[in-house]
């Protein structure tokens, strides 16, 4: 298995940790510490050395800030995690409030005095984080301080982790679609264009791009945690743990790039600075640490946008025909999960991890599987409305007549990684899950159907989707899509579908369009296909070309929930053309045995 199903954290410990991290303020006459979920490579999901906020609190979700203070504590969540986050923490020891209504900067310019200082770990926070949070506590009269070694580092003791040691692999070229030294010339050219010397890149996936390499140093993500320094000319550097580079890819990457340890990255930003060269560093996603680092041997970064975060949204030809592919592949297994749980899910035999461990066999048997692309999202009735739900054996729960399902899942492949979330009824649905799943797929389908100008950013599609909920009274608390890479993250930026999505739209850019509704204690439906930005084309009897997108995502929705008296005539004719591309794309590649049931959720409605 990919996968655990074991309770990760359990928040017993918390209330001798917080006492000792305020000990330790006490000592640095701090009255604060800032506990981000994060590392110095700003990852989202984190290798559990890293898992200091899960240390502290208990709290497992991918995003949040805890707070500690002499006389209070306080965990930071969003909308996806504030059914979650009070279910894991010990909410006598932590406050849990919920961003964006409530503000870790808000919150201690209320709870502190003028004068107070707050401390944070510089390794654990990007460069804009820090100057945002700088100007708001100044503006108070509070300061904010870097602490040499993390109090939590010092606190965690043999039971923390060790560090991964998996071996760096190579991307072939005919799923990478470019080589790297193509790679490298077109961002040396860019360094040279804009006047900068070099640049630090800190996001592994940046580093995996540049080089067509992956590692095995995140679960579920096929990253290697390393740094790299471009110049503008001349061979870049990648910093890693040399044990991870083999023989076989150490031969194969010596022609473009050298390669030096970890605790060569400090001494070569020094020599930068040294020679007053002009070093940029992306201030969204570089840390502060790296920032103090250049200043401290007098020099000053340039700002400036991770070079490789653009052309690796932007998917080549072999890229886009890979994930065309994985996606077929993963509808294949997808089907014959869903065609399994119509017989079996309604027996009162399958629970929340045996069909979450059905559904990785499935994929696993497809013979191309390398990973899932993170932990699946199994949850049945009102577990559904936890919108980021992983059972354990403790938790789940069996499906039950007449209730929802949810299954958020996906497949790590080489050519392509997926991610799909259906619901599904098990046993008869009542009338108000049908309405609202109705509700759901027409916010689904204005994405997936919208054409857009030139220009089109995430936030001005955001309410296409939200719309059919709005006008109902109701709403759901995440963005609508993410970024997606190929065989990397399966949350990639900078392109997004939200009310924060300020990146323009553009050809190959590939994205999730994930609506929702969930009712607390009842259920929860969500609604998610991948899907392709494609080129411009022109509109019969329009004067303007128009984007649009391609759904990647080849999996029947639930026929059982759907009122055809809820779509309206151009809807219904999405849903049926889009069920007949699924049946056409699947059907050769299944067993017979499942045939007959892809037929039948296929089949044209109303």
């Amino acid at each position: 298995m990919y996968q655990s199903f074991e309770e990760a954290r359990a928040p017993a410990a918390s209330g001798d940790r917080v006492k000792a991290i305020q000990r330790a303020l006490k000592s640095r006459r701090l009255k604060a510490l800032l506990v981000p979920h994060s590392d110095q490579h700003q990852n989202e999901f984190l290798p559990p050395a890293e898992e200091r906020l899960a240390w502290l609190t208990g709290f497992t979700g991918s995003a949040g800030v805890a707070i500690v203070t002499e006389k209070g504590s306080a965990l930071f969540v969003d909308g996806r995690y504030i059914l979650q986050a009070p279910k894991q923490v010990d909410t006598k020891v932590f406050e849990v409030l919920q961003v964006p209504e409530a503000k870790p900067s808000s919150w201690l310019v209320d709870k502190l005095a003028r004068g107070n200082a707050v401390g944070y770990d510089p390794a654990l926070h990007t460069i804009k984080e820090i100057e945002r949070l700088t100007k708001t506590l100044s503006a108070a009269g509070i300061k904010l301080n870097p602490v040499a070694e993390n109090p939590i580092d010092a606190e965690w003791g043999e039971d923390r982790p060790e560090p991964s040691s998996a071996q760096i692999f190579l991307q072939p070229f005919e799923f990478a679609g470019r080589r790297t030294q193509d790679k490298i010339t077109e961002v040396q050219a860019e360094l040279a264009d804009a006047g900068h010397d070099a640049v630090l890149l800190t996001v592994p996936d940046s580093v995996c791009w540049l080089f067509n390499i992956r590692g095995g140093d995140i679960k579920h993500t096929p990253i290697a945690l390393a740094f790299a320094i471009v110049p503008a000319s001349g061979s870049p550097t990648l910093f890693i743990d040399e044990a991870k580079v083999g023989d076989s890819v150490r031969t194969a990457l010596n022609p473009f790039i050298d390669i030096a340890p970890l605790d060569q990255l400090d001494d070569k930003l020094k020599s930068l600075a040294t020679d007053k060269a002009k070093v940029r560093l992306d201030p969204e996603t570089v840390s502060m640490r790296f920032a103090r680092a250049l200043e401290a041997d007098g020099a000053k970064f340039v700002s400036g946008d991770d070079p490789c975060t653009m052309p690796k949204a932007l998917k080549n030809t072999a890229e886009i025909e890979g994930t065309r592919v994985a996606h077929i592949r993963d509808g294949v297994a997808m089907a014959r999960f869903l065609a399994w749980l119509d017989e079996v899910g309604d027996s009162g035999k399958v629970d929340e991890v045996s069909a979450a461990i059905r559904l990785e066999g499935f994929r696993r048997e497809t013979g191309q599987l390398k990973d899932i692309s993170f932990d699946t999202i199994s949850a049945s009735g009102p577990h559904g409305a936890v919108v980021h739900y992983r059972p354990t054996n403790d938790s789940k729960r069996v499906l039950d007549k007449g209730s929802l399902y949810l299954i958020d899942s996906g497949g790590q492949y080489v050519d392509g990684t997926t991610d799909i979330t259906r619901t599904v009824a098990v046993g008869k649905p009542t009338a108000e899950m049908r309405r609202h799943y109705g509700i759901v797929l027409k916010s689904h389908i204005a994405i997936a159907a919208a054409r857009f100008p030139k220009g089109t950013r995430g936030q001005d599609l955001d309410p296409y989707a939200r719309r059919p909920l709005w006008e109902a009274g109701l709403d759901y608390d995440h963005g609508t899509g993410h970024g997606v890479g190929s065989y990397l993250s399966v949350h990639e930026g900078p392109q997004r579908l939200s009310r924060l999505g300020s990146e323009v739209f553009e050809p190959g850019m590939i994205l999730s369009n994930e609506p929702g509704y969930y009712r607390e204690g009842k259920y929860g439906i969500r609604l998610e296909n991948l899907i392709l930005v494609t080129p411009l084309e022109k509109i019969e009897g329009g004067d303007r070309k128009m984007l649009g997108f391609e759904t990647l995502t080849l999996v029947p929705f639930d026929r059982r929930l759907i009122d055809p008296k809820q779509l309206m005539p151009w809807e219904l004719a999405w849903l049926n053309a889009y069920h007949a591309r699924v049946r056409r794309e699947i059907e050769p590649r299944l067993l017979s045995d499942d045939r007959p049931w892809l037929r039948h959720a296929t089949a044209p409605i109303g």
